[in-house]
């Protein structure tokens, strides 16, 4: 059986650029290494994908082994269609040296009803485009397709009781919109072929086509040439402006001229790099102090999306709090304080959650947190869901302040933060001493990996160690937060000495 040139992963690369699909093709190993994040969304696609063959119960699954084992999935797929299998699981579809393994097919009465699954609430241009080429293969191999239509997550399925698999997936037909794509498809396919075989990389630059439909899986391979502060780092420049500077030589920040088009912050951004000092906007970092009120609550969530939702009155990728860490000081001179929840997996976490949080936050006193709108979200959905608990929730949702806010209003701004106002980007300028980098557990995304891992892990040592990685990072989260407060008073308390002091001299 003939090898083949194109997949429909290959293929989209393709589309992206041809030399992404050329390094995939013979460099491979100069990919960049997946992270944690990736590697939980392609094993949620491979879940979301073995739920949906629920739709079609009782198939044979004709799924290669590995990547290597294509040839036999292709054969086991001709003996199931000869051998009058009505639904075949990862079929396997060569054509034109272009595999196609298809997620789900279902034979009527001598015709097949084909169907692709995604784990994302909506059909994209990209998904288009990869059914069109399963189709342009399918059909060219000899099976006469009735209707192609791609399975994905209802966003709006709310779940009560056991789930309901015909509620929670939407089956839409998109063979209407694939057949006009088939002239687009030959010639892609012929295009990208022919540039495989001549086997020499592309001459394509880096530019806005690396970030589109995906980052590109040679994102940092094709930007060795980058320094690691660049004007890719200017704060909220939009994409396009960032590359039509590089377009004109700009790279690095000392190559922007004074008089360059550049938004205020961008401008802030560039003058405290040159200058290599912070910005420091005294007085209204001493309002935003002065408008506190102790005792203080500095809180903190962590949250985790299953694409599937798992308890009652919960939705497709509804962000469910599991775990708070709470520092607590009642005065500004009294000992600081801790305390914290983690939930077990298994059971629905929010119940336990906010009737523990609700006790610890107490009744008075301002609620810190770093990006409110992520928590008065979360507080709402959970009044929402659990409206027994939604008037003490309002009332903490009125005791909240954005300890984000002086960073974000560039009240404070230094070099180190490289444009970002994130917690962990403040943390270095304002408190070195205190770091995520120890952490096996060192951001959100990996908190809510993790947390979800617990419930299916049955290794008691693991478990215990996943748990305190969870606490020791949600704990420095808030011991961040009061770190940083305390380092914006002694900032404060600085300039009013030295005001003082500049006054005197000068009488």
């Amino acid at each position: 059986m003939a090898s083949y040139l194109l997949s429909k992963s290959s293929f989209i690369k393709g589309l992206q650029c041809d030399k992404h699909l050329y390094l995939y093709k013979y460099h491979y190993n100069e990919m960049d290494e997946f992270s944690e994040m990736q590697k939980a969304i392609f094993q949620r696609g491979m879940n979301v994908g073995l739920l949906a063959q629920q739709l079609f119960p009782g198939g044979v699954d004709t799924s290669p082994k590995n990547q290597f084992d294509y040839a036999n999935c292709l054969k086991k797929t001709i003996k199931e269609i000869h051998s009058g299998s009505k639904i075949i699981y990862e079929a396997g579809f060569q054509f034109n040296e272009v595999l196609s393994i298809a997620d789900i097919i279902v034979n009527g009465k001598g015709d097949w009803k084909v169907y692709e699954v995604k784990s994302s609430t909506s059909i994209s241009e990209t998904y288009m485009n990869d059914a069109a080429l399963q189709y342009y293969v399918i059909s060219n191999s000899g099976l006469k397709i009735k209707d192609f239509s791609i399975i994905y997550i209802n966003n709006q399925y709310l779940r009560q009781g056991n789930l309901d698999i015909n509620s929670l997936f939407v089956i839409e037909s998109v063979l209407d919109q694939i057949l006009p794509l088939q002239e687009f498809i030959t010639t892609n396919v012929e295009r990208l072929k022919q540039m495989l075989k001549k086997k020499k990389m592309p001459d394509i630059d880096i530019g806005e086509h690396c970030h589109n439909p995906y980052m590109c899986g040679f994102f940092n391979y094709c930007r060795k040439h980058i320094p690691e502060y660049s004007v890719f780092d200017f704060s909220g420049m939009h994409l396009t402006k960032k590359y039509d500077l590089y377009r004109e030589g700009i790279i690095e920040l000392d190559d922007v001229p004074d008089d360059s088009s550049l938004g205020k912050k961008n401008k802030l951004q560039l003058n405290v790099y040159k200058s290599g000092k912070p910005q420091i906007q005294a007085d209204e970092i001493k309002n935003f102090i002065d408008d506190l009120n102790y005792p203080l609550y500095f809180m903190d969530f962590e949250t985790f999306q299953p694409a599937v939702p798992l308890f009652d009155n919960s939705r497709t990728y509804q962000q469910i709090p599991f775990q708070y860490s709470i520092h607590y000081k009642e005065t500004k001179e009294s000992k600081l304080k801790h305390s914290e929840f983690l939930a077990e997996a298994g059971e629905d976490p929010r119940p336990e959650f906010i009737f523990k949080l609700l006790e610890a936050t107490g009744k008075s006193g301002d609620i810190i947190v770093y990006n409110k709108a992520f928590e008065i979200t979360r507080l709402k959905e959970i009044a929402r869901d659990f409206p027994e608990f939604s008037a003490e929730i309002e009332k903490r949702i009125l005791r909240i302040k954005d300890l984000m806010l002086p960073f974000q209003r560039n009240y404070y701004y230094a070099p180190e933060m490289k444009g970002s106002y994130s917690i962990k980007a403040v943390l270095p300028a304002l408190v070195p001493e205190l770091s995520y980098d120890e952490l096996e557990i060192n951001e959100g995304g990996l908190a809510s990996i993790a947390f979800e891992s617990l419930f299916t892990e049955t290794d008691m040592i693991k478990i215990s160690e996943i748990r305190k990685q969870l606490l020791d990072y949600c704990k420095l989260d808030t011991l961040a937060m009061v770190r940083i407060l305390e380092r914006l008073e002694q900032l404060q308390i600085l300039h009013n000495i030295t005001h003082k002091l500049f006054n005197t001299h000068c009488f």
